[in-house]
């Protein structure tokens, strides 16, 4: 059996996190570093825990279970995470046609991202109203959900935006639903129009990468630059529509409540060096690339979303104003039933659906366990004063 390898394990390994924080700390974002601190305290009791007792008298059996991190970096919590968010959707989203896009653009682009941050406020928006403005013209009202992606297979920089959006709407009227498709052509040129004309808005206050400042010059200015970008084919990749929005679901929830890449593709890991497959979209085959520890963790941790980045953003009659008055006006018109209040999967559910036993049936005798107690541990802000202590702790 090929041995597993997990990101917690990386950054604790020959003190790997604490070794690059010390020499990058100047420069890391304060959001990196509390994910990273809450990755590590992770089930540990340092955040507290719940005590359970066996509900037989005659079972002395007594079990503890540390809080989680809930921190999207890590992997544990990002699957349960994951679990409830794709639960919900499924419950939520209407049941009708649905078409996924996916808007990128010229590689040029992507690290003005990097030293410019509220520009990936902005992206998505920009996807969304793409779509709303096409439907707009046609008086429908259509639903919307983008996730904001900030990375490629290796972990490189690689801005783009996943978009799923239902192949039809309400009408101006409220009184029925109309079809309508989305073309890529025409997509493609107000997404490019867009982007081109917010670089061109924001270019006076943009910190410009250095890789693109030694393209400039006198006779090569950076409005030339966005120029030449403007005259290129982007892509924008417009799906066939699916019968549902289970299988979009299903494929966003993979990436925007997990870590940037799943732990089963660390393939090797020797305490120095880590080894991960990928997909090369350009051969269509899997290749693996070895990255010193160092590499990895830079790359890993630049992904890591600002607080209260919002990666998953919804829009038309999704939007969060107004979908508790139009959605049953959509469930209705499409013969569905009013899901809107949902209920999330408990711990015991998913781990039952994902690992097929009972967390809380005792070992011993096999009579169920009952909450006894409550042990809190340090918030986040406390937690940060264990820092070093949490990064040297050795790996078990």
């Amino acid at each position: 059996m090929a041995q597993k390898y997990t990101i917690k394990q990386i950054l604790l390994t020959n003190q790997g996190w604490w070794h690059f924080h010390e020499k990058y700390k100047d420069n890391l974002r304060p959001a990196i570093v509390t994910s990273i601190v809450k990755l590590l305290s992770c089930k540990n009791i340092i955040r507290g825990y719940c005590v359970y007792h066996c509900s037989n008298p005659k079972c002395s059996h007594i079990k503890h279970v540390p809080f989680t991190c809930k921190c999207k970096a890590c992997s544990s919590c990002g699957k349960k995470a994951t679990e409830i968010w794709i639960q919900k959707q499924n419950q939520i989203l209407p049941n009708t046609s649905w078409q996924h896009i996916t808007f990128t653009m010229p590689c040029e682009l992507w690290d003005f991202f990097w030293h410019n941050r509220q520009l990936l406020n902005l992206v998505g928006s920009i996807a969304a109203n793409c779509v709303m403005t096409l439907a707009k013209k046609k008086k429908i009202t259509i639903g919307v959900f983008i996730a904001i992606h900030t990375f490629g297979r290796t972990l490189s920089h690689n801005v783009h935006i996943h978009l799923s959006v239902t192949t039809g709407g309400l009408s101006a009227d409220l009184k029925q639903w109309k079809n309508m498709f989305f073309h890529q052509a025409t997509l493609m040129r107000m997404w490019r129009y867009q982007i081109i004309s917010l670089f061109r808005k924001n270019q006076n206050d943009l910190t410009i990468p250095t890789k693109i400042k030694k393209q400039l010059s006198a006779k090569f200015s950076f409005s030339q630059l966005l120029d030449q970008l403007y005259k290129k084919m982007w892509v924008v990749d417009c799906a066939k529509p699916t019968a549902n929005h289970k299988q979009n679901v299903g494929y966003l929830g993979r990436y925007v409540k997990r870590p940037v890449i799943a732990e089963s593709k660390l393939k090797h890991y020797s305490g120095n060096e880590i080894t991960f497959v990928y997909l090369d979209h350009r051969t269509k085959t899997y290749k693996n690339l070895t990255l010193t520890t160092e590499q990895f963790i830079a790359r890993f941790v630049q992904h890591i979303p600002d607080v209260g980045f919002r990666m998953i953003r919804y829009y038309g009659f999704l939007a969060n104003r107004i979908r508790g008055e139009l959605l049953p006006i959509v469930y209705k018109l499409l013969n569905q039933e009013n899901n809107t209040k949902t209920k999330a999967p408990t711990y015991a559910e998913l781990i039952q659906k994902n690992f097929h036993f009972d967390p809380f049936k005792c070992i011993l005798c096999g009579e169920q366990l009952v909450l006894s107690a409550l042990r809190f541990g340090k918030s986040t802000t406390e937690l940060l004063t264990f820092h070093r202590e949490l990064a040297l702790l050795k790996n078990c």
